[in-house]
């Protein structure tokens, strides 16, 4: 199974944010499917292609040592993801977290929970999974 975090986030946002709602998306998830989900299970970060770049984003990746993968506003419009009324018009009505986790799990993927919001509010995170059918 491969599974994505997607993770969106306010300009200011510091890496405790991220790694606040990352882990509240584990939790999330990991009560949703009764069994615990590490980190160490994440294989990519996922994020607007505009927020790729973003210190407390590249932190978190060389902490966990996984790959960020750029979403484009196209992507992320197309995704099935919930509405949310904060985010900025240039991602359109969809949550960040969510459509960016979609995209970045490839076709097929499925979120495992809603989105989860750090506890200070600067950033969300989504987690989206797909069976690996590679031999």
């Amino acid at each position: 199974m491969k599974l994505v975090a997607g993770l969106g986030f306010r300009v200011g946002c510091e890496v405790d944010s991220l790694r606040c709602g990352l882990q509240a998306a584990l939790e999330v998830a990991s009560t949703a499917h009764s069994h615990s989900i590490p980190f160490a299970h994440l294989s990519a970060l996922a994020t607007a292609a505009d927020k790729a770049h973003h210190p407390a984003l590249l932190q978190l990746a060389a902490e966990l040592q996984i790959p960020i993968r750029p979403i484009l506003l196209p992507a992320l419009a197309n995704q099935p993801a919930a509405s949310s009324t904060h985010v900025p018009e240039r991602y359109g009505t969809h949550s960040v977290a969510e459509a960016a986790a979609l995209a970045g799990a490839s076709p097929g993927a499925t979120l495992l929970g809603g989105r989860s919001i750090s506890l200070d509010r600067m950033a969300t995170a989504a987690l989206a999974s797909i069976e690996n059918t590679s031999p």
